[in-house]
């Protein structure tokens, strides 16, 4: 390359190329750690608390609110089990440094139980679901499940489930139709060719001896009770979802990427936390969020349109004696969700030169939405400057991204609500194949460049 070229042109490079042979086995074994995660954590519930038990090792306290606050404190706080605020108190004054913000989301595409789900037909017992995120449902058939999830029986009393992980446990199946008899089914755009309502789980085939009518049914109701103390009524309070039985594995001969249920978003999520976790910077105030609700809108109580952030920023704010509105427009957020990587085998969706490439580092989003940038927060130009320096300061793989091309489509991220509260705001984060499969890809150089961005990020001055 010219040396007028190496001055003036930008080129996306893969990361493993630039990398020596320590940094590549520094970006391996952190991958193991998030394989971990992974495996321990399927569902916003069970993400929650393996934060949390890294956090009390990190010597991270449960926070009240109108508890006082004063630097070098390290609290949470656990928004109902499924949304989590880690918080790191600095010495900066807040009116003038703001609060550096992660935000990511830790729920996922899955099949939820509906309130009333236990039926029996054809010999067969089924659990029926309602579908929960964006997902392509063809996908969620003839595959192995495992069940997740709590029940909250008649007398209050809680209990947890988590069937079909262990190699010894069952597994649960959605019944596909055989080619054979498929041709009518074959012609249907793919979209249709499954609809929700036959996205049913096979949970069991044996009558219970003695009994007439629905004797499968009986049955499986029969091992509920035994082992969870629970009958058919308590399905109305519980929150149970079927996810893929497959464990986080290394794909290909050189093992550089990992296949895995849930990359969108613990994918961000893990570089997060586990960044704030390592910083041994006293001076900036951290508020990294585990968020809950993201894949249907951030609704509700432990989604990112909750007034929960906001009050917390206000607590602390009033805490140190600084005004929260001051604070709030001195901070400063990345918002931590995936994009879409380019793939050859899909390109005409995609233009490439405004897509994020596997191994070429974390991928930076001005803007996200869908045509028009309609739903987009769109950060600013000197934001966007703002954290390119931090960025080359910090000897971050980053890329610029857009999720496909103007008019095939496009996605949200929480930003937008963020962004609401008068704080600039950019979504950061890892190019995913096959987004919201049951099993998605990632490269492990592009997650350890998440680490590093959101730990640069951290740790930066105004």
């Amino acid at each position: 390359m010219s040396e007028l070229s190496e001055k003036l042109l930008m080129k996306k490079e893969n990361a493993y190329k630039t990398a020596s042979e320590e940094e590549r086995a520094e970006i391996y074994s952190y991958a193991e750690g998030y394989k971990a995660f992974l495996d321990g954590a399927k569902t916003e519930r069970e993400a929650v608390r393996y934060a949390l038990t890294m956090a009390e090792k990190k010597g991270y306290r449960p926070y009240r609110f109108g508890d006082p606050v004063k630097a070098g404190d390290q609290l949470f706080y656990n928004n109902r089990g499924k949304n989590l605020f880690l918080m790191k108190i600095g010495k900066a004054p807040l009116e003038t440094a703001g609060i550096r913000i992660v935000a990511a989301h830790v729920d996922s595409p899955r099949l939820d139980l509906k309130q009333c789900p236990v039926y029996e037909d054809s010999e067969m017992c089924f659990f029926k679901t309602h579908y929960y995120g964006g997902i392509k449902k063809y996908q969620w058939t003839a595959i192995p499940l495992a069940l997740h999830g709590t029940i909250v029986r008649a007398d209050g009393t809680e209990v947890d489930i988590s069937v079909g992980e262990d190699e010894n446990d069952p597994i649960f199946y959605i019944n596909d139709l055989l080619p054979h008899l498929a041709q009518k089914q074959s012609r249907e755009p793919l979209g249709e060719a499954i609809s929700g309502e036959t996205l049913n789980i096979l949970v069991g085939g044996l009558p219970l001896a003695g009994e007439e009518g629905d004797a499968i049914k009986l049955g499986v109701l029969k091992i509920l009770n035994e082992k969870y103390g629970i009958v058919e009524s308590d399905f109305l309070s519980a929150e149970i979802c079927a996810v893929p039985a497959m464990k986080a594995r290394d794909i290909g001969f050189d093992r550089a990427l990992i296949a895995s249920y849930g990359h969108d978003d613990r994918v961000c999520a893990y570089p997060a936390l586990t960044a704030l976790l390592n910083t041994e910077d006293t001076e900036n105030t951290v508020i990294v969020v585990l968020a809950d609700k993201e894949e249907i809108g951030s609704e509700g109580t432990t989604g990112m349109q909750s007034v929960l952030l906001n009050d917390l920023i206000e607590q602390i704010s009033i805490s140190l004696g600084a005004n929260p509105r001051l604070v709030r427009e001195a901070s400063a957020c990345l918002s931590a969700d995936v994009n879409a990587a380019y793939d050859p085998n899909f390109k005409d969706v995609f233009e490439k030169a405004n897509s994020s490439l596997v191994s070429c580092g974390t991928a930076l989003s001005k803007y996200t939405g869908s045509r028009g940038k309609s739903g987009s927060n769109d950060a600013s130009a000197e934001f966007v400057g703002r954290i390119r320096r931090i960025f080359a300061d910090g000897k971050v793989a980053w890329q610029s991204a857009e999720l496909g091309k103007v008019d095939a489509g496009g996605g949200g991220t929480v930003a937008k609500y963020i962004a609401k509260m008068n704080i600039d705001t950019v979504d950061l984060g890892v190019p995913v194949i096959s987004m919201h499969a049951p099993y998605e890809a990632i490269s492990k150089a592009d997650l350890f460049a998440t680490y590093r961005a959101c730990a640069a990020f951290i740790d930066s001055c105004k």
